[in-house]
């Protein structure tokens, strides 16, 4: 269940990010930080529920790993940001990482 709980904390990750890019919009301020802070605080709870069986290393690296690469997918999709080999390159690094700290999670 705590890699479950991760996943979605993960998942979660992504939207404070956004909610703080909709906060850039003029009229949007207020309903962007509100949604950054829903996220926040859902993802920050999962992570917590998450640390009572994976080791925080792990689980803060993984909990990261999920949410700077879906940020930066997201980016690519909804807001023109750019897709250079070398960007999904270092992405995939990332998630090459958080592979690796689940493949070795004891």
């Amino acid at each position: 269940m705590a890699w479950l709980y991760l996943t979605f904390a993960g998942l979660l990750e992504i939207g404070w990010p956004v909610g703080l890019k909709i906060a850039q919009t003029e009229g949007s301020r207020v309903l962007g930080v509100l949604l950054a802070l829903v996220f926040m605080l859902g993802s920050g709870l999962l992570l917590w529920l998450a640390q009572r069986e994976i080791p925080m290393g792990t689980s803060y690296a993984v909990w990261t790993g999920i949410g700077a690469a879906g940020a930066f997918l997201y980016g690519i999709v909804f807001y023109g940001d750019t897709a250079t080999v070398g960007r999904f390159l270092g992405v995939g690094l990332i998630l090459a990482g958080v592979v690796t700290l689940k493949l070795v999670h004891e």
